[in-house]
């Protein structure tokens, strides 16, 4: 994300191999009068995730407070920039496996906690260096929705094709248009949600 809060040009992850969503909150406070429950109130549900990978983009480097000051010269602890997220998991039938379809997630307005790396000398049982970003986020306004939220997901079988193709060629990118993250607000368009009150 840019300083302005604009999501840059999309880039694609090689080497990502897990997502965890680790949702929290959300945890009941109990209220009584008259010798039984009178309410309960819930607080505010929160969303974080933590991504699993053998390695990271470039541009993921600032938002895990890297930054480059010269040739081959990165320094550490700085800032952690904001970034938008998205992943796709399979939906599986009995019949057709994960030919059935899948879901896109699309997280918006994440951050990224400092994450443990352990190196260790050259040795006769080599292992490849498995990263893990444990992530949280803020909640954005929503079209449509009654709450701020940060994770939205598309359902291949359920979503309109047409609108699907064209969330997914701004995702993804065409021969004529680099890959992107759709603002909430472009979102909701394509997808013809009613943001009346």
């Amino acid at each position: 994300m840019s300083t302005d809060g604009a999501y840059q040009t999309g880039v694609g992850w090689n080497g990502l191999h897990s997502v965890s969503e680790n949702p929290s909150g959300a945890e009941e406070t109990e209220y009584y009068a008259n010798n039984d429950k009178y309410v309960g109130l819930r607080s505010t549900e929160k969303f974080g995730f933590t991504i699993g990978c053998y390695m990271t983009p470039e541009e993921f480097d600032v938002c895990d407070g890297t930054e480059s000051i010269g040739t081959g010269l990165k320094v550490h602890q700085q800032t952690r920039r904001p970034f938008g997220f998205t992943y796709r998991t399979y939906v599986g039938s009995d019949t057709q496996n994960t030919d059935y379809g899948y879901v896109i997630h699309i997280i918006y307005n994440a951050t990224t906690s400092p994450s443990t790396l352990e190196r260790s000398t050259i040795n006769d049982s080599p292992e490849i260096a498995d990263l893990s970003y444990e992530c949280s986020t803020t909640p954005v306004e929503i079209p449509g929705a009654k709450k701020k939220a940060a994770h939205l997901t598309i359902d291949s079988t359920e979503a309109d094709a047409t609108q699907l193709k064209a969330l997914e060629d701004m995702l993804y990118g065409t021969d004529d248009a680099e890959p992107k993250l759709p603002t909430p607000t472009e979102l909701a368009a394509m997808f013809s949600v009613s943001t009346a009150a």
